[in-house]
């Protein structure tokens, strides 16, 4: 069981952290995801990270802004957002799967077999 929090209604160049708390000790082994969703939009592969946290992935409109980093001893991977930007604003979900992710395939979300609850991410101009 996935338990995605920490969003919430920022301005323009502001910072969030996301966190993705898990049920399983064993979520170190995973492959985790975060995507989000917009009004109307499809959801959308935003960062994601390998089993063990050695590699991380992101899609081009965060990479730098956005850092994703596991926790292994509180079965817990965390989204630094800085610099937000209006385009950012979406619902926010954790997603994980045993198997490794490439970049080629990090943002597909029918990759990703365990999904916690969104958590909604509001920035303003």
């Amino acid at each position: 069981q996935l338990q995605a929090s920490g969003g919430g209604s920022v301005q323009t160049g502001d910072l969030l952290r996301l966190s993705c708390a898990a049920s399983d000790p064993r979520f170190g082994d995973y492959a985790v995801g975060w995507f989000r969703q917009a009004p109307g939009k499809e959801r959308e592969g935003v960062a994601c990270i390998s089993p063990g946290g050695s590699v991380t992935y992101y899609r081009s409109s965060v990479e730098g802004r956005f850092s994703v980093s596991m926790d292994r001893a509180k079965s817990a991977v965390y989204l630094q957002m800085n610099s937000l930007k209006p385009e950012d604003t979406a619902l926010y979900y954790c997603a994980a799967d045993r198997r490794p992710k490439r970049y080629s395939n990090f943002n597909n979300p029918n990759l990703y077999y365990y999904w916690g609850q969104g958590t909604e991410v509001t920035v303003s101009s």
